[in-house]
């Protein structure tokens, strides 16, 4: 990554704290002035994505640090564990707000009708709308999960700010009960957003295995020099948001050490133009010499030595 992009990635986040905490200025003062619990859901759903927005500004471009003595691998998990925080604080700030929605409906609400919530709510849906667009077209050449929680999470924003317009609507023509049913319903469509952005992060942490397509690409690259005769024990799984890439690779025995050395650095730099893949570990195994069954093995997975 580029200073550049680091630029962009940090000006993109302060578009999502400055755009979040506007939104709940003007929507939480509208709601409590007339006792609006879908606007006050709203706002509070906003609370949580003004927390990860300044998590993801203070956490997020540590993406962009090199490796050092600390990281030897670089930084690349520390983006997908922000957006696992991102996401266990929106699921935790919904149960709360379907809790508070519960509550109303049961117990009524004192929320009076006004045409100031209307025009809070359009000034949220126009904030967030503007937000998700710059933050989705500076993504578009970053490729940052982190980032992509955030214009997600914009997104949802509009959904539950509809939802709370309906609530307002029905205090207008004496509906009251709608209200915290619209708080319900953002509740309900936060809490999945959270979840959401939990499972799609998860597998970067816990070093899941990407897709079969994936491996045999990186598989079919290794096979592809005219010196590698067979590839066994390839393991890929993710570090971070990238792949890391283990394999050994079978040559002919007899090759010089300086001959053996070129054609590893030519398998390595060939892993690492692959798209999504991090950095790659090749070991050179002389073939022929019996220790693996089925060297050729089309799985690419290898033979399991006795």
């Amino acid at each position: 990554m580029t200073g550049r992009d680091e630029r962009r990635f940090a000006r993109a986040s302060w578009a999502n704290v400055l755009g979040n905490a506007a939104k709940i200025l003007v929507e939480g003062a509208a709601g409590l002035a007339f006792g609006s619990v879908a606007l006050l859901a709203d706002a509070a759903h906003s609370i949580a994505d003004l927390i990860a927005s300044v998590v993801v500004l203070v956490w997020g471009d540590t993406r962009f640090k090199d490796p050092d003595a600390s990281h030897p691998h670089g930084h690349s998990r520390i983006e997908p564990l922000t957006a696992l925080f991102v996401g266990a604080v929106i699921v935790l700030l919904g149960l709360n707000l379907l809790y508070e929605s519960a509550h109303g409906l049961a117990f009524g609400t004192d929320a009076v009708f006004s045409p100031l919530l209307l025009a809070a709510l359009a000034f949220a849906m126009v904030d967030m709308y503007l937000v998700y667009r710059y933050t989705t077209w500076v993504n578009e050449s970053i490729g940052s999960t982190a980032l992509h929680a955030l214009a997600t999470d914009c997104l949802n924003d509009l959904y539950t700010s509809i939802a709370a317009v309906v609530g307002v609507v029905g205090l207008f023509f004496g509906f009251g009960a709608l209200d915290p049913i619209a708080g319900g319903l953002v509740s309900l469509l936060v809490v999945w957003q959270g979840v959401d952005i939990c499972r799609e992060n998860l597998p970067y942490l816990v070093g899941a295995a990407p897709s079969e397509t994936e491996r045999e690409t990186i598989r079919e690259t290794l096979l592809a020099h005219p010196d590698v005769e067979g590839v066994h024990d390839l393991t890929v799984f993710y570090d971070g948001t990238v792949l890391e890439v283990e394999a050994h690779v079978e040559v002919d025995g007899e090759l010089t050490l300086l001959a053996a050395h070129g054609i590893e650095t030519d398998l390595v730099q060939a892993l690492r133009a692959i798209d999504g893949v991090g950095d790659a570990h090749v070991h050179l195994d002389p073939s022929g010499i019996g220790e693996w069954k089925d060297a050729d093995d089309p799985t690419g997975r290898g033979p399991s030595v006795p």
